[in-house]
Formats: C-alpha cells, structure tokens, sequence
C-alpha cells in the first residue's frame, strides 16, 4: 500500500501542489514569474470572458458525452447480445482504435471532413454536384472527434454490467407482460446505470479538458478551457494565470467525480435496502 501512496504522491499530488503554488505568484512583467504572493489570478478566472470559455466547453464536453452514451451504451448492448464466442472480437475491434496514436486517430477526421475528403468523395459518387459542406473547422467536427476519441470507454464500462445481466429477470419480466420498453427502462437501464455513469464522467472529463481535438478539428474558432490554459503557459507566458486556470479546471473535474461517486453510493444504498426488504 505505501509504495503505491508513494507513486501517487510523485506522479499527481505534488505537480498539483506546484501548480497550485504557481497561482498564488504574479506574471513578470517580460513573462515569467514574479515570487509575490497574490489572489488576482483566481479572482480572473471568473471574468465573464473566462466563464464563458468554460460554460463553453462545459456544453461541447456535455454534448459529445451524451452522444457517447447513446452510441456507446448501443453498441455495449450488441456486443452483450452476441453470442458468447463473439464478444471478445467484437470488443477488440472497439478498443482498436486505442492502438493507434491519439494525434493520429485526430489526423484522420481531418483527412475525413476536409472539403475533398472521403465524405465529398462519397457524396459525388451518389451523384451530388454541388458545392461540398463545409465540415472540417466547425463545432460539430469539435464533437466528433471527441466522441470518437473517447468512445471506446464507454462501450468498455457499459459492457461490464451488461454482460453480468441475469437473462431470467427480463425473461420473467416478460413473462409477467411487460413490453420490451418497459422491461428496458425498469430493470435493464437501473441494473446498467452505474456503468452508465461511469462512461459518462470518462467522457466528460477528458473532454472538457482536451485541446488537441478542438486546436485541429476547429481550427482555433472554437476556444477551449484546455486551449486557454495551452495559451497560457506556451503564447502569453503568464504562467500563473494558466495555473489558476488549470486548478479551475481540475476543481470542476473532481466536483464531477465527487458527484458521479455520492450517486452511485445512493443507487447501492437504495439497492441495498430493496433486497432487505424483499428477503423481510
């Protein structure tokens, strides 16, 4: 147990106890850092203009995990519903794509989207003579290339209760007479939640916090948390304000993860006491 506290004291409380030390300092007037203690950087961050980046990347990182779910928890549910033999290749080739470099898997979407990529292609071949949409550098290339980035982590938690599934209580389910829906939302859906859940903050997280994906996919137009705190520290050189930034982000990070556990702790609590008042 020590040396495992010990690897993570290394490799994650302390470069955030430096980085949160760096924001409590000034930004020397030719860049750098000036050792005087100050509150200003924290009190910047919730300018309107910085609020807004991270309202804004809130909803981008909230649309690309709610299609994540919907597409991921689909595709986990196929996967859970193939034969037995199956299922591991089919797994395979959703986690396939994590073989290849996260740069690369971007690369592709932007050889995909641009106005002569395999999309345009794919609309000419069908006969389409017009001029070709204009995909690559907007919001919902944003979008896709989150969600295709991040979506194998979906499938991954939500294939783990699925396949755990009793088949007996939708088959009683049934036999009771409830529809398909209704077995699906009353018994299915509660039973997978936490897996749900799971692949939701995966998602949200590492979304909310990319820069990558919107630097390339948006082409700078559509600003990021991740791409102001890359601004920070790399173009401005005002170090301390990007610190603050970046403690910003982590803080509504955890408050994600301290809200997905305090759920999942009431849906087991509530578990729990429906099984104790089935066996009274």
């Amino acid at each position: 147990m020590a040396p495992a506290l010990a690897w993570l004291a290394a490799l994650m409380v302390v470069p955030c106890a430096l980085v949160l030390a760096l924001a409590f300092f000034r930004r020397g007037i030719y860049g750098g850092i000036e050792y005087t203690f100050t509150l200003e950087n924290f009190g910047l961050v919730f300018d309107p203009l910085y609020v807004g980046i991270f309202l804004n990347s809130a909803r981008i990182a909230g649309t690309a995990t709610l299609i994540a779910v919907v597409i991921g928890y689909a595709a986990a549910y196929a996967i859970s519903a193939a034969p037995r033999r199956w299922q591991p290749m089919f797994l395979f080739f959703a986690v396939l794509p994590f073989w290849s470099n996260y740069l690369i898997r971007t690369y592709a979407w932007i050889v995909l989207l641009n106005r002569e990529g395999l999309i345009t292609q794919l609309l000419r071949w069908f006969g389409y003579t017009g001029e070709p949409p204009s995909m690559l550098y907007t919001e919902g290339a944003v979008i896709a290339g989150l969600v295709y980035n991040y979506l194998p982590f979906v499938i991954l938690a939500c294939y783990a209760p699925l396949s755990r599934l009793n088949p007996e209580l939708a088959e009683a389910s049934r036999d009771l007479g409830a529809s398909a829906a209704t077995t699906f939302r009353r018994i299915i859906l509660p039973l997978t939640a936490p897996g749900i859940a799971a692949g939701a903050v995966f998602v949200f997280v590492l979304s909310i916090g990319n820069f990558v994906t919107p630097a390339l996919l948006g082409g700078g137009r559509f600003q990021m948390i991740g791409n102001l705190v890359y601004d920070q520290f790399l173009t401005a050189n005002d170090w301390p304000f990007g610190a603050a930034l970046a403690m910003a982000l982590i803080a509504i990070m955890l408050l994600v993860l301290m809200a997905q556990a305090l759920a999942a702790n009431r849906a087991s609590g509530r578990t729990t006491q429906a099984g104790g008042d089935t066996d009274g």
